[in-house]
């Protein structure tokens, strides 16, 4: 890829958050349920740059926190009367939701940092192939 092309930013997320490899939306994006792909099979992109860290387990908290606020006001005056029912639903809701978006917002994350070429991503084949070895 030459430095002139510029990556769309909006279809590298989409593609991230249904797992798929950001730069062509056919492979797999995880070999694990968190653990990145080394190379994407479809197009052999290399994936191994990624540096998702905290950012999606902060993203999770971020959005699975607002829902639990809605969720607490709505459910609190069904529940009233049973506060230990109340806190098993309510966390029974967040560990469920904060499970099924962390590898989301992992994917949303990869896909950014493909688009924006950070961390490696936009080197392409033949600069990396003339760097010198360490």
């Amino acid at each position: 890829m030459t430095t002139s092309e510029t990556r769309e930013m909006k279809p590298a997320i989409l593609r991230g958050l249904r797992h798929r490899c950001p730069a062509c939306g056919e492979g797999q994006l995880f070999a694990r349920y968190l653990k990145v792909k080394d190379t994407c099979s479809e197009c052999g992109e290399e994936l191994h740059h990624h540096r998702a860290d905290d950012g999606p387990a902060y993203l999770t908290i971020l959005i699975v926190g607002h829902v639990m606020g809605f969720a607490l006001h709505g459910l609190f005056g069904y529940m009233r009367d049973d506060p230990l029912m109340l806190a098993l639903v309510l966390c029974t809701i967040a560990t469920g939701l904060a499970l099924l978006m962390l590898p989301r917002m992992k994917g949303l994350v990869v896909g950014y940092q493909w688009a924006k070429e950070m961390h490696g991503f936009g080197k392409s084949q033949a600069s990396r192939s003339a760097l010198p070895e360490p």
